[in-house]
């Protein structure tokens, strides 16, 4: 998911990404210490101790409405119908229903403040939904935006998926240097064929010079630090994560929207932040 971008819309129209049925490489770095994790071990909301929510439609913010892409769905604040946690996984819910001037509601779950690291491997084990208009995303933004605003400060997407591409996954950074917005994006993707059918783990190690993506342990994707610049690296400051489901919008409905498989769920088995 994106802030004040056409994402990888552009990503896909201008060609700007590696989309690889890889081998498989393990990672080369062994995580130590555990430093943070929400394992939605208690039933109920999410633990407003680590978690926050991203309310409304945007249409009070600058980017104008939809969250900056012309998203279709309204991000509710503490609703069990859009966020919950039945069995241990938390239940990110996305439904067709009326709520202010959006058809559709979900939630956006945001760690800021809560949840806060420089450097480390950032692992997530969900479920991504499936269906024609849905665009499920684990990512991250600066939270103090130490270089301006988006994408002045960076952004870390380690894992969003659209139901147009059901067999697709793609992580992204995005900078000054680097973002759709310029055509200069620097994407990467896997093709797998079990995307929505299966649990799969989602991770970046990110290090003071590199960022490298996997799902289940197999790299997919690097960014390596090009110049000693924020413009190229502004990925020297504290991200918070922000868990999502959000409903068509310039890429989630490039294909348009199926109006009759609602609800849809991505479901978030952990997130967990290791020290490398």
């Amino acid at each position: 998911m994106k802030a004040k971008i056409l994402l990888l819309l552009m990503v896909l129209g201008l060609g700007m990404f590696s989309l690889l049925n890889t081998t498989k490489e393990e990672s080369t770095t062994n995580p130590k210490q555990l430093l943070w994790s929400d394992e939605f071990d208690i039933d109920g909301l999410p633990d407003s101790s680590k978690w926050s929510y991203d309310v409304g439609d945007a249409c009070n913010l600058e980017m104008g409405c939809g969250w900056g892409n012309n998203e279709l769905q309204y991000y509710t604040d503490s609703n069990k119908e859009n966020a919950r946690i039945e069995n241990g996984v938390l239940i990110i819910e996305a439904h067709r229903k009326k709520k202010k001037n959006s058809d559709y509601t979900s939630a956006r779950l945001v760690s800021k403040n809560k949840g806060d690291f420089k450097y480390g491997r950032m692992e997530v084990r969900a479920k991504v939904p499936g269906g024609l208009g849905t665009w499920a995303a684990i990512w991250m933004l600066p939270t103090e935006n130490k270089y301006g605003i988006w994408p002045r400060s960076g952004e870390i997407d380690i894992m969003e998926h659209v139901g147009f591409e059901k067999d697709s996954i793609f992580g992204t950074p995005h900078t000054e240097a680097f973002n759709g917005m310029i055509g200069t994006q620097k994407s990467g993707g896997i093709k797998m064929s079990a995307a929505e059918n299966k649990f799969h783990t989602y991770a970046v190690e990110w290090t003071e010079d590199q960022i490298t993506w996997y799902i289940d342990d197999t790299k997919y994707h690097q960014f390596k630090k090009e110049k000693n610049e924020s413009a190229y690296w502004p990925f020297d400051q504290d991200f918070h994560f922000i868990l999502n489901v959000a409903v068509g919008g310039n890429w989630g409905g490039k294909h348009g929207v199926d109006e009759t498989i609602w609800p849809k769920k991505m479901l978030v088995d952990y997130v967990r932040v290791y020290e490398l």
